[in-house]
Formats: structure tokens, C-alpha cells, sequence
């Protein structure tokens, strides 16, 4: 009986470790592909060298704190993934029995973005996975935390046709991204989660509620205390 057993478990093992070596294999074709194609450093000079592209310094502080409080508030401290957060996602999501919350990084957002957005064929697939955190990898060697949020501000959909943090601010609020205030920061960093959902054109409503909650995360993870929570009009 134990050598059926140990022989169950060997076989178990080795059929793993074979399909997970096919899979990572498969994924990483792709991304040598995907990067052949279009090399990470070309794709950041493109969004550098676009008029719409905000430097980091004209990014306020308030509206970084708040997508990383909301989106990833463990940005700063992990690297293209962040294997806590899809292990609290995944037991979320088993507890709740459907999808609710997802283990994406800020790093892997700006991947799909640069790359994969026309790509809805492979949305989901594991060889495009493995692809975006290659990628992602290779991002956070080569460039700061500071330059990958830049990217992510310039390059991530906020609804109503505005794909960078300028164009946004200026449709909704009429301001520069600079000139935003602590309201106008909140409402925008809860947006790109579900454009079509939370865009404040679209629902207010919902766009009010998403709002609430990045403001909940900020005084959860120490951007904001509560008497300062409690001042914006929501």
C-alpha cells in the first residue's frame, strides 16, 4: 500500500511539474514574441514622447496615495507580483464563491496597458500571464517605482475617452493634473477599476460609492486620518 502510495505521488508530482513547464514555456514564446514585436523601452519612450505625457513631479502626491491605497497599497514593497495579494484574492474569491476581488499590481496594470489591450482574444489565458509578469519583471528591474506609476498615470483609461491622467482631469475637472484637489484626486483614482462603471458622467452614484472607498482605503493604510477623511465633501 505505501509503495502504491508514494508511487501515486510521484507520478502526481512529476505530471505538475511537467504542465507547469509546459505552460511557463508557452509563456515565455509569448513574451519573447510580444517584446520582439515592440521592446519595453521603446514602448516607454512612445508614452514619454506623447503630448499628453505628465512628468511625475506634476502628478499630485494625494492622487499616487490614493491609487496605491485603493489599487495596491503594497506597491512600493513587492516586485511585478504580489503573491500576498493574490493569495488573499483567491480566498476571497472562494469564500465568496465568484469573483470579487483580483491580485493585479499597479506594475501589471501598466503591462496589460502598454501591451495587451487589444489582445481580448488571450485575455485570460495563462500563456498571456505568464507573458505580463515576464514583462513586468523586466519593468520593475529597469525602471523606479516612481517611473512606473508615471506610466500607469499616462496610460490607463479613465472613461469617457480620457486614456491619461491630462486629458482626464482636464474633461472632468477642467484643471491641469497639478491643480487637482484632494476631492478631484479621490473620485479620479477610484475610475480606471471599471471605467464604464465609475465614471462620474455614467453614474454618479456608483462613481460616489467607488469614491467612499478609496477614501476608506487611504485612512486604512495611513494617507489620511479620519478628521481629514470626513472633511471631503462627498
Amino acid at each position: 500500500m505505501k509503495k502504491i502510495l508514494k508511487f501515486v505521488v510521484i507520478i502526481t508530482i512529476g505530471t505538475v511539474i511537467a504542465i507547469g513547464t509546459f505552460a511557463f514555456s508557452s509563456g515565455y514564446i509569448y513574451y519573447k514574441n510580444t517584446i520582439k514585436n515592440a521592446s519595453l523601452s521603446d514602448k516607454v519612450t512612445q508614452i514619454r514622447n506623447a503630448d499628453y505625457f505628465v512628468p511625475m513631479k506634476e502628478i499630485p502626491q494625494n492622487y499616487k496615495n490614493a491609487v496605491i491605497a485603493v489599487e495596491d497599497h503594497r506597491f512600493e514593497e513587492h516586485g511585478a507580483v504580489d503573491i500576498i495579494a493574490i493569495g488573499r484574492a483567491l480566498t476571497s474569491n472562494v469564500k465568496n464563491q465568484e469573483f470579487v476581488e483580483g491580485g493585479s499590481t499597479i506594475t501589471q496594470q501598466v503591462v496589460k496597458n502598454m501591451y495587451f489591450m487589444e489582445d481580448t482574444k488571450n485575455k485570460n489565458s495563462l500563456d498571456r500571464k505568464i507573458a505580463e509578469i515576464l514583462i513586468g519583471i523586466n519593468l520593475e528591474k529597469d525602471y523606479s517605482k516612481d517611473e512606473i506609476f508615471e506610466l500607469y498615470a499616462n496610460n490607463i483609461y479613465f472613461g469617457d475617452g480620457y486614456y491619461c491622467i491630462k486629458d482626464a482631469s482636464r474633461g472632468y475637472f477642467n484643471k491641469k493634473p497639478s491643480e487637482m484637489d484632494l476631492y478631484e484626486c479621490t473620485l479620479l483614482a477610484g475610475v480606471p477599476n471599471a471605467p464604464s462603471v465609475y465614471s462620474p458622467t455614467v453614474n454618479p452614484e456608483l462613481c460616489r460609492q467607488r469614491q467612499a472607498k478609496v477614501i476608506r482605503s487611504m485612512v486604512k493604510y495611513g494617507y489620511l486620518t479620519q478628521e481629514e477623511a470626513d472633511k471631503i465633501d462627498l
